[in-house]
């Protein structure tokens, strides 16, 4: 998934239906939020709520999330 691409803007955390930010590093969504992490396999997202990992204490904090 590119950082620019526009399935971003509408794909939704299925927690708390708030935005994610793209983790290209590790490759994941990222809900800064909740602190949990969404892998993405093999392009396709995986956004069921028992797909999310607590995210490790080096992932983005909610200030650097906004900035991107």
């Amino acid at each position: 998934m590119k950082p620019d691409s526009p399935l971003l803007k509408i794909l939704a955390c299925p927690l708390d239906k708030g935005p994610l930010v793209l983790d290209e590093a590790g490759g994941a969504l990222y809900n800064p939020r909740l602190r949990r992490s969404y892998p993405i396999v093999d392009g396709i997202p995986q956004l069921l709520p028992s797909s999310g990992v607590p995210a490790a204490a080096d992932e983005p904090t909610v200030e650097s999330a906004r900035d991107v």
